[in-house]
């Protein structure tokens, strides 16, 4: 089957719709630089903690692209549940994971961090892009009951679109990202299109500010693993 690709414009607000789901790993490997190394890279640090009878969360699950490396690598030793407030992704991922849902190692469940935290205890949290679509006011919080939910040993492996420390800084990290789209295929009315819609869905803000709210969430170890201009993911460990 020829994968689908991606040429979604939405109207309005943008939102994780049937339609978007259909052609997100299309939309990821061309939105995302450096995406199979980054997936590469958080699946071998996530590995590396991995507690034997524990749980492996996934916030923002979609499709559950995370969950499935970890799953071939630690199958039945470990339980996994993937958040996610996407009716159409929640769909994707149970239809992906049916037999591992069918014998009770992975759960799938809809959630908005926004209203609280699952209870859990995990050895390995993810959230890869997800951050930055929850409103600022909650992130706080939420990283705080991230590392509350982490068992010793544990850690949480977040990765999130970024703004530049100065504003001439940022024009040219944000040039240099809306080039490499070009160059992926997207028109630069899908660009534009997408850039509107996302406006107050998806609010990044600086890699040191990320990196204070982590320290202040109580994760006393915190490095940067993984950087490409305006995107960069961060290791914490309980």
């Amino acid at each position: 089957m020829e994968e689908k690709k991606d040429h979604i414009i939405q109207e309005g607000k943008w939102t994780f719709d049937g339609d978007v789901t259909e052609v997100f790993d299309d939309m990821l490997e061309r939105s995302i630089p450096q995406y199979q190394l980054m997936r590469e890279t958080c699946l071998d640090l996530a590995k590396e903690y991995v507690k034997p009878i524990t749980t492996i969360v996934d916030l923002g699950c979609s499709r559950g692209e995370a969950l499935a490396g970890l799953i071939k690598r630690f199958g039945a030793y470990n339980h996994y549940l993937g958040i996610e407030i996407s009716d159409p992704m929640i769909e994707a991922s149970k239809k992906r994971f049916s037999g591992w849902i069918e014998n009770g190692y992975v759960n799938i469940r809809k959630f908005d961090l926004r209203t609280g935290y699952p209870t859990v205890l995990a050895s390995v949290t993810l959230a890869v892009l997800t951050i930055q679509f929850i409103p600022i006011e909650y992130r706080l919080r939420i990283l705080r009951d991230i590392y509350n939910s982490t068992g010793v040993g544990g850690c949480f492996i977040m990765v999130e679109k970024v703004i530049g420390n100065s504003a001439d800084i940022d024009e040219t990290m944000t040039k240099l990202y809306l080039q490499m789209k070009l160059d992926n295929g997207y028109s630069q009315e899908e660009i534009d299109r997408k850039k509107l819609s996302l406006e107050g869905a998806l609010v990044p803000v600086t890699a040191k500010w990320n990196e204070e709210m982590l320290r202040m969430s109580g994760w006393s170890q915190v490095d940067c693993f993984w950087r490409w201009m305006n995107f960069g993911g961060w290791i914490a460990l309980k």
